[in-house]
């Protein structure tokens, strides 16, 4: 008998194939006090530990070098310099000789630590970091406790090929070993959408579902299952008829994704005639070679927030321009719009730099123009980055986080500072750089007309605006179900944005992740969407809607779509009105 499981899809696609249930329980960490003359003993236990994970990362990153393009053994190279960082190692060391206790009981206690910090950030991608967190120090856990079986590294054989993981959880690196087994999807009972494992799979083009509770207790080691990755639904022990189906479905698939490459450099253009802006959105100079496998298109959003969390540390102006002219000479003639830093009071990269004690609901405290404001010195270094990178190609700058017109003020009297800086200093920068705000802070965009007059372009942060209009977290399983971006209260700030900009004469995108859902298509080029920034594996499917919608058709059905007011009733009629104009 068929059994239906429900969770989130992440990575879309139809996997066929039988269940293989990874069982790898976590090491048990216990406290134990350790003689005193031992403790520089059991640190050194610990950098044993640690550097064993070191060689086990770049094992596998030799395995799979040859098959997969560098950006992605990127992920890799995170939790490599993760076993490098002082916070981790230093902080563990440290516990050791304060409690006198084992290097288990101390790694997990800076662990638990350092999760918290993570646990307290707004920015749903920066939360998800914690994830790596866990991976890296339970890798060095399983190094400790000598549980080497427990390395995937030792498990992946052949007879991983055309199955389908069912575990816990999944590493980067236990997700690009299964990769290299060809298995054909995974799902796992945690984990989300912004997890650098659901960002992998989506890379490399596996179907996968998270957050699937109690699946490794439920499925059966062998059992056939299907999975639809869309849809975040899993089918134990399918029936003939199912089976059928879906494997029509994934056929269809396969041949609608070689007919979409088949658009790769063509225009964006409408039925109508009309075209459309499509973009990409990077976080590194070394995604410009992701975006290029879909699209020669430009960079709608590139968030410059890693190049400071990854070091730890403020990047000097020199390196801001090396990395953000690395960006640029990558698109070759190609625009690129530079987000300044989004990080604040709950993500500070060392704690000297902190503006008072943590605040009590970093959602509402000192983060992105917010903090920049604070600390203008900063500030001022990464704008005359940008603006000595705008001197050799199409760059704007775009600013988060705005909320009312005086910090438009403020940030604009600053970016006037950093041209009279670089004139002084006789360096090159284009005067007429465009600068755009983010409407992400519902205040943001019942003032965007405002905004409009001051600045040269708006962009829609669809995630912040989303969680900030409805007070809900996304990624808390408690109250997503809360999550809806047809709220009516949300499509009428977007709206509202989108008319400022049209009569105030600017450009307005979207960068969030309601551009990159081919569901909202359709209805954002209805409300008058012309430039969207979406994920590089879903532009060529944003393309394809866009190619084949008579926007001046939808304009009406999506007017009268806007004057519902209940989510779920929004949500059929645009479903319908996808399928009437598919």
């Amino acid at each position: 008998m068929s059994l239906m499981l429900n969770g989130m899809g992440v990575s879309k696609g139809i996997a066929i194939g039988q269940a293989y249930v990874l069982y790898r329980e976590q090491p048990e960490v216990r406290e134990y006090a350790i003689a005193t003359l031992r403790v520089e003993h059991e640190i050194s236990r610990f950098n044993r530990a640690r550097q064993q994970a070191q060689h086990q990362l770049q094992d596998i990153k030799l395995q799979i070098a040859d098959e997969v393009p560098q950006d992605i053994t990127q992920f890799i190279d995170t939790h490599l310099l993760m076993l490098d960082d002082p916070v981790l190692c230093e902080g563990t060391i440290k516990h050791i000789r304060h409690r006198v206790c084992n290097a288990e009981w101390a790694l997990q206690a800076q662990c638990d630590r350092l999760v918290k910090v993570f646990d307290d950030m707004d920015d749903e991608y920066l939360k998800t970091r914690k994830d790596d967190i866990i991976h890296v120090v339970q890798r060095i856990q399983r190094c400790l406790t000598n549980d080497a079986d427990a390395d995937l590294a030792n498990d992946t054989k052949d007879h991983l090929k055309g199955r389908i993981i069912i575990a816990d959880d999944l590493t980067p690196a236990d997700t690009l070993l299964l990769q290299h087994q060809k298995i054909a999807g995974f799902v796992t009972e945690y984990g989300g959408p912004l997890s650098h494992t659901a960002i992998l799979a989506r890379n490399l083009g596996i179907p996968a579902i998270v957050g699937v509770h109690n699946a490794k207790q439920i499925i059966q080691a062998s059992e056939w299952l299907i999975i639809d990755g869309q849809r975040g639904m899993l089918i134990a022990e399918p029936d003939r008829r199912t089976l059928s189906h879906f494997r029509g479905l994934r056929k269809d698939e396969k041949q609608r994704r070689k007919n979409l490459f088949g658009l790769k450099n063509k225009p964006t253009i409408s039925k109508d005639k009309q075209e459309i802006k499509l973009f990409g959105n990077i976080d590194r100079p070394d995604d410009v070679r992701t975006l290029r496998q879909f699209d020669h298109t430009g960079v709608g959003l590139y968030r410059t927030e890693m190049l400071f969390i990854e070091r730890n540390e403020h990047p000097s102006e020199n390196e801001q321009y090396e990395t953000y002219r690395r960006a640029l000479r990558a698109l070759k003639g190609s625009p690129l719009t530079i987000r300044t830093e989004d990080i604040g009071a709950d993500k500070e990269m060392n704690r000297s730099s902190q503006h008072g004690p943590m605040a009590h609901n970093p959602a509402m405290g000192l983060r992105a123009i917010r903090r920049c404001l604070k600390e203008p010195d900063q500030f001022l270094r990464q704008i005359r980055a940008i603006l000595r990178t705008s001197a050799y190609g199409p760059v704007s700058m775009m600013i988060p986080m705005m909320t009312c017109i005086t910090e438009v003020e403020q940030a604009l009297e600053l970016i006037e500072q950093a041209k009279a800086q670089l004139k002084q200093r006789k360096q090159r920068f284009n005067p007429d750089m465009p600068i755009g705000a983010m409407i992400e802070v519902p205040a943001a965009a019942l003032s965007a007309h405002t905004f409009a007059e001051k600045l040269d372009f708006l962009s829609i942060g669809t995630n912040d605006l989303i969680q900030y209009t409805l007070a809900i977290d996304r990624i808390d399983d408690e109250v997503s179900y809360l999550y809806k971006p047809l709220n009516p209260a949300v499509l009428k700030l977007i709206d509202i944005t989108l008319k400022a900009g049209e009569s105030a004469g600017i450009p307005v995108s979207m960068c969030g992740e309601m551009a990159s859902d081919p569901l909202y298509t359709r209805l954002l080029l209805g409300m008058g969407l012309k430039y969207f920034s979406v994920q590089a594996n879903t532009l060529l499917e944003i393309k394809h809607i866009i190619n084949h919608s008579h926007i001046d058709q939808l304009t009406p059905p999506i007017r009268k779509l806007l004057k519902l007011t209940h989510p779920d009733i929004i949500e059929q009629e645009l479903l319908q009105l996808n399928k009437k104009y598919s």
